[in-house]
């Protein structure tokens, strides 16, 4: 009788929030300038009993964080590593905004290489539709 293969890391972190009872973790996408939409998002999200991440930096708004140009591209570059490991913890994406730019269009290939269900606020702009 051959070994059960080994779990995932994947199949790990599914079988772990099982057995935490943990809500659907729902990962909020789009361009920063939606920051307003986003938040109503997470508002509606949270209200309907799902943990909510989002992104928690404004790269388009003016901040001390951001004035060296070098310093603000290896913070975005950062920041994009971080929001992959949001969607890989997610259970599904939401794409919040009626416009979905070159970083969103690749959150989305890479959230359903994955796996992971991508609903829209506009589903006019789902860029597979």
């Amino acid at each position: 009788m051959p070994s059960p293969q080994p779990l995932t890391a994947e199949e790990r972190l599914a079988d772990a929030k099982k057995l935490l009872s943990l809500p659907r973790i729902v990962v909020v996408c789009g361009s920063t300038r939606f920051m307003a939409e986003m938040n109503e998002a997470d508002l509606r999200e949270t209200k309907a009993g799902r943990i909510v991440v989002k992104p928690g930096c404004d790269m388009k708004s003016p901040h001390e964080l951001r004035s060296d140009p070098v310093e603000a591209e290896a913070l975005k570059l950062r920041l994009d590593d971080l929001h992959r490991a949001k969607i890989r913890l997610a259970d599904e994406v939401l794409v919040v905004g009626d416009y979905i730019g070159d970083s969103t269009r690749a959150e989305i290939a890479y959230a359903r290489s994955l796996g992971r269900p991508v609903r829209f606020t506009h589903p006019e702009v789902d860029p597979d539709a």
